[in-house]
């Protein structure tokens, strides 16, 4: 009994502190964690690579996982790009199997552990800014190591009752036919999946099993086989967080499952082999380093299978998940919600994608075509209804004073591009009358900024497209963009003036033999609505790209 609550509690111990860790570590990276994985997509390769350095970082592939998901839902991010990502997270999660084989279960560290839990703890909970989540990520890290300690003294006791003899011979043992090798390989992958499954905890359950060997309870073919099923259990929470999500979040766990399917397919194809060259380096290295090797290359060799077929790839899984999903459904996918960055950004992009539709209308009408279609603005103003309920259900709040700012920034521009959209409803939209020159000299300026309004909005709408990734997270503005909204700005306050002055000019021609009441206020109607129009489509243009400064 006392051996299976030390082993239970060792295990305790260990998710409490990686669940702990991981939480702190995300929560210092902050926004750099979505920032990173937007940019370090150029190709699959990199795209690997920085998804395996940043899960080694934050101790979660599940993290980055969720955050691949929403930049692939937003836009920002191929799901090619994304595959990479993910398709990396698989190896970076494999460093904490280092860190047990190289430390864990070799030095008793409860005594180091306890302090680095205190002051992990205390500075967890008095300090502020970065110094909470770093003091958040000790202790978890303390914890990790008291958990190890527990589970190896558990350990110790159960190999006193358990033998490798005891379980399932497998291939590559001595004396193991074919047959009873594979069988017995079989079961004990369906073992390590099931201790996975129950954990929900890779690293957990391949903890265990390194600590195993330790104590001599399995022996190292019997270990290797354990991580095989290990490793395909971590599909499990991923192929359950994907009922009733998004098409987008399916297809990366359908995309996570068959990828973990296929390396347990090779790792049990090479088997032997891979199993005889860690025997032949087992007089130089000892088995728990061979088991962390053998479970970080597992992982490499079917990231090189699949990462050069990632386009292959792709149209199977699209194929087996075809999309059924809208333009704009697939634009604020709700996955997207718990990163703050990427759902604004994924909002900011609708709105400079109605922006454009809603000036092109407008320039349209100007410029002596067709006036504004009312269904078309009546969609325009519920796609921007769509985005302010979207908005309203972020799930945490911005990190950074950056992110504060984005997200300010996208509601004052979906706020002005909300009120361009209601003057075009029913008619609102007017053609300046004939022989006014200020109004026809104020609907020019208006064309004018409405233009700029349409550069900007389409340059934000195809930023994806064109950068091939997420760069534009950050703030850059073009200097062709730059140019444009001061462009903009003077043709509003060209109109603003001629407003003011057409105003008092009009009201006071107000005389029986020159303009009746009505024909003036009609004047000073058209001129208004065109400085009204100018001004909400160069605002919505300005805080699209952070340059709206203090909104009035």
């Amino acid at each position: 009994m006392s051996t299976a609550i030390a082993i239970l509690g060792g295990i305790g111990l260990f998710l409490l502190g990686m669940t702990v860790m991981t939480d702190s570590l995300k929560a210092l990276a902050g926004s750099a964690l979505r920032t990173v994985l937007g940019k370090a997509v150029d190709t699959p390769v990199s795209g690997a690579l920085w998804g395996a350095a940043v899960t080694l970082l934050v101790q979660s592939s599940s993290a980055v996982t969720m955050t691949t998901i929403g930049l692939v839902s937003a836009g920002l991010l191929t799901f090619p790009q994304g595959l990479g990502l993910v398709f990396g997270a698989n190896v970076g999660t494999t460093g904490t199997g280092w860190l047990v084989a190289l430390i864990g279960v070799r030095v008793s560290l409860s005594s180091y552990a306890l302090p680095l839990i205190f002051v992990g703890a205390l500075a967890r909970l008095l300090g502020r800014g970065r110094i909470a989540p770093a003091g958040g990520a000790l202790a978890g890290f303390a914890l990790v190591l008291y958990g190890l300690t527990t589970l190896q003294q558990g350990m110790g006791g159960l190999a006193e009752s358990l033998h490798p003899s005891d379980l399932p011979a497998v291939l590559g043992m001595p004396g193991v036919s074919w047959g009873a090798g594979l069988l017995g390989l079989l079961t004990l992958i369906a073992i390590g999946l099931a201790m996975t499954a129950v954990m929900q905890s890779s690293t957990a359950a391949i903890a265990v099993t390194i600590s195993a060997f330790f104590a001599g309870a399995v022996n190292l073919e019997q270990g290797a086989a354990l991580i095989i099923g290990q490793n395909i259990g971590t599909a499990t929470s991923s192929a359950l967080a994907a009922i009733g999500a998004s098409t987008t979040a399916k297809r990366l766990a359908l995309a996570y499952v068959l990828f973990k399917l296929i390396a347990a397919l090779i790792a049990i194809v090479t088997f032997p082999v891979s199993t005889a060259a860690m025997k032949s380096f087992a007089s130089s290295v000892d088995g728990m380093t061979l088991l962390a090797a053998y479970h970080t290359a597992y992982n490499v060799v079917g990231v090189a299978v699949l990462l050069p077929a990632t386009a292959w790839f792709t149209r199977v899984v699209e194929k087996m998940l075809p999309s059924r999903q809208t333009a704009l459904e697939r634009a604020l996918d709700r996955s997207a919600l718990a990163n703050p960055v990427v759902a604004v950004e994924a909002a900011r992009r609708v709105v400079a994608d109605v922006l454009v539709r809603a000036a092109t209308s407008l320039s349209t009408a100007l410029s002596g075509g067709p006036m504004p279609d009312a269904r078309d603005a009546a969609a325009a103003a519920d796609t921007l209804d769509e985005v302010r309920a979207f908005l309203s259900a972020l799930k945490e709040p911005p990190a950074t004073d950056e992110e504060q700012l984005r997200l300010t920034s996208t509601v004052h521009a979906l706020d002005h591009a909300s009120r361009l959209a209601k003057r075009m409803v029913g008619g609102g939209m007017q053609r300046p009358p004939a022989g006014a020159s200020h109004a026809i000299r104020a609907a020019e300026l208006c064309l004018r900024t409405i233009d700029v309004a349409r550069t900007v909005g389409g340059s934000i709408a195809g930023e994806a497209a064109l950068g091939g990734h997420a760069a534009t997270i950050r703030w850059d503005v073009p200097p062709e963009i730059e140019t444009a909204l001061a462009e903009g700005q003077r043709a509003v306050s060209d109109l603003d003036t001629l407003r003011r002055d057409h105003r008092l000019a009009t009201l006071a021609s107000i005389a029986p033999d020159r303009l009746t009441v009505a024909e003036a206020m009609a004047r000073v109607d058209a001129v208004s609505q065109f400085g009204r129009i100018a001004h909400h489509a160069w605002r919505a243009a300005a805080h699209l790209v952070g340059r709206g400064g203090r909104d009035d």
